[in-house]
């Protein structure tokens, strides 16, 4: 039974950082492209980032490139989201994702079953 397991949200001044982990189960986590979704209030799911199975290849939507890095330990089956210069606009529930489709990027993904909450204010 796959498993997702967030941590590490919170509320933060703008212009600060978090950094949120993702401890992963149930499933060959090394083998799995893996995702950050967020929903802003009010708002639909946003694509984030990616990382692709070894961690060599990452990606992000525009609005937090140069922010935001993405990183993963195979070793110990978790994915990390290190978030900085932090606006606003990041207010979200943040979810960890992982690909549908064995060591591919496809893009589709299952979302984790719970949630962290960022919260960005002053």
């Amino acid at each position: 039974q796959v498993q997702l397991v967030e941590s590490g949200g919170g509320l933060v001044q703008p212009g600060g950082s978090l950094r949120l982990s993702c401890a992963a189960s149930g499933f060959p986590f090394s083998s799995y492209w893996m995702y950050w979704v967020r929903q802003a209030p009010g708002k639909g799911l946003e694509w984030v980032s990616a990382i692709n199975t070894g961690g060599g290849s990452t990606y992000y939507t525009d609005s937090v490139k140069g922010r935001f890095t993405i990183s993963r330990d195979n070793a110990v089956n978790t994915l990390y989201l290190q978030m900085s210069s932090l606006k606003s606009e990041d207010t979200a529930v943040y979810y960890c994702a992982k690909d549908n489709t064995y060591y591919s990027g496809s893009y589709s993904y299952q979302l984790s079953g719970q949630v962290t909450q960022v919260t960005v204010s002053s």
